[in-house]
């Protein structure tokens, strides 16, 4: 951040838990076989901001920070020392062009391998095995083909093996994680008969590290319990081994102006709301683009003080209308997304009743509300 963006006062801003996020990766060690773990940072660290959970994860140990793309790597390398996995498809030409670093690099297909092995550079390398995920990832009957080639390069190191579990929130069903894993461990023997030893060999993320019961897994990989929020559903009957997350985010927004509107006048696009009687609307420089969900136009609440207010209108692009009470006042600071799990605008419970996907709301918080780490 320039140091005119620190002296710039915002209207929008979020707010990273140092302690919360320190509490969930200490429950999360203690899930992990070994005692080590690979915290997931991708999409700006579902939405929390990279280079602000990166710098408070210099508190913790543990062997890299998993992300996307090489573009994460090199952001964190700005601010940590940590080495990074990245865990996304690159495009072969790539890899001529990047500095190893230390990283490491999953890989699963043949011409990443073939590319990486043309630069003579070491990389380390984490295989990635298809084992019902339907997505990337070696195929346990073409993997004897695949760990051949890797042979011929002898400056590419076997360092981990992973996977990816296609239905671990499943709260009625641990039959498919099951079936997983047991291809998962055929496919981790057949590279340590094929003279591999690999160090990190992981198959769980959030949602498996309660579920998985692998011979070979020492580590996992979780992504959003990191950040507090369990995937599990209620219903099943493992989530309490995740309930002592905290969630780590608050959004807060500003009441930057406030209007008077009369009865039967209407507020925003469509004309989807309008009044019964004269009210005091409130507008917020906060709107889809910066993350607010627009199916919360008319039924989605905002926090000012202790006392819930309605949004009213359809969520624009950039602005979000309330309507508020006699006492509020134009540059009050209001809650849009609390970081207190029963609140009613918690990411469980505002996603629960709007038919939110969680992921997809954190995720969506763009890059530009500015971040800042507190207690």
């Amino acid at each position: 951040m320039s140091q005119f963006e620190k002296n710039f006062e915002v209207y929008n801003h979020i707010y990273v838990s140092r302690s919360a996020i320190l509490h969930n990766f200490d429950i999360l060690l203690k899930l992990s076989p070994n005692g080590i773990i690979i915290p997931v940072l991708k999409s700006n660290a579902y939405g929390h901001g990279l280079e602000q959970i990166a710098t408070i994860l210099k508190e913790r140990k543990f062997p890299y920070i998993a992300v996307d793309g090489y573009y994460e790597a090199i952001r964190i390398h700005k601010i940590s020392k940590q080495p990074v996995l990245i865990m996304g498809a690159i495009n072969s030409v790539n890899y001529a062009k990047i500095r190893p670093n230390g990283h490491a690099f999953v890989v699963h297909d043949t011409d990443s391998i073939v590319a990486m092995g043309k630069t003579n550079k070491q990389f380390r390398i984490h295989i990635e095995l298809e084992t019902g995920m339907g997505r990337h990832g070696v195929r346990i009957d073409k993997l004897d083909e695949f760990l051949e080639i890797i042979k011929k390069y002898k400056h590419l190191i076997v360092e981990g093996v992973m996977t990816h579990l296609a239905d671990a929130d499943n709260p009625k069903s641990n039959k498919h994680v099951m079936l997983q894993i047991k291809r998962f461990d055929k496919g981790v023997e057949k590279i340590i008969e094929s003279g591999f030893n690999p160090k990190f060999i992981d198959a769980a993320q959030s949602a498996g590290s309660v579920k998985i019961k692998s011979a070979f897994a020492n580590t996992i990989r979780p992504g959003i319990a990191v950040y507090g929020i369990s995937p599990l559903d209620e219903a099943d009957i493992l989530a309490n081994k995740l309930s002592g997350l905290i969630p780590a985010l608050k959004l807060t927004s500003t009441i930057a102006k406030i209007i008077d509107i009369d009865n039967n006048e209407s507020v925003g696009y469509g004309r989807t709301f309008t009044a019964k009687q004269k009210c005091r609307v409130g507008i917020l420089p906060i709107g889809y683009y910066e993350g607010l969900p627009r199916s919360l136009g008319n039924v989605g609440k905002i926090k000012w003080h202790s006392q819930y207010l309605p949004i009213v209108g359809r969520i624009c692009m950039n602005h979000t209308m309330v309507k508020l009470n006699d006492n509020a006042k134009a540059n009050d600071q209001v809650t849009i997304i609390s970081d207190k799990p029963d609140d009613i605008l918690s990411v469980d419970n505002i996603c629960r009743e709007n038919n939110i996907f969680k992921y997809g709301l954190l995720v969506g918080l763009t890059s530009n509300i500015r971040r800042t780490i507190v207690k």
